[in-house]
């Protein structure tokens, strides 16, 4: 069975992350998808990322962070994820591949019809995103309890 790399952008901007849906003519037709793209042989996951973006949705972004690599077993394939937190550059972009894209808010994300592989990647994000606002929150607090020592 054939396994995959595949690089993924959460890219983020303005508070919104962009999510990208597959063309009905695509394996897993309509679904939802963090865009990007396999990774070449030799090639670094960062720098396949940026040139999938660029050639998928004419996007300039920058690499904020990685999350854990998610793999999954489709009936067919098996694909590992190389998830990045990316921040885009730009807010507009131009579609090459895919059927739909869209700026979301994070707590809309979990009501689109994700990709199966993807699932564990937004979990994942969503997650990460409970952890910064929990520290942002706190942070306040407990400089302020260190402060008085």
């Amino acid at each position: 069975m054939p396994h995959i790399h595949v690089t993924c952008a959460i890219i983020e901007r303005n508070g919104l992350v962009l999510a990208a849906r597959r063309r009905a003519t695509m394996q897993l037709p309509l679904k939802w998808e963090f865009p990007g793209g396999k990774i070449r042989d030799g090639e670094d996951p960062g720098e396949c990322l940026k040139r999938e973006i660029r050639e998928e949705l004419a996007l300039e972004i920058d690499i904020a962070g990685e999350l854990a690599p998610a793999t999954h077993h489709y009936p067919d394939f098996i694909v590992t994820l190389y998830p990045f937190i990316c921040k885009a550059k730009t807010f507009g972009f131009k579609l090459a591949e895919h059927a739909e894209a869209a700026w979301f808010p994070p707590g809309e994300l979990a009501g689109l019809d994700w990709a199966e592989a993807d699932l564990p990647v937004l979990d994942a994000y969503l997650d990460s995103l409970d952890i910064r606002h929990l520290v942002k929150d706190l942070c306040p607090v407990l400089c302020g309890i260190r402060n008085t020592f």
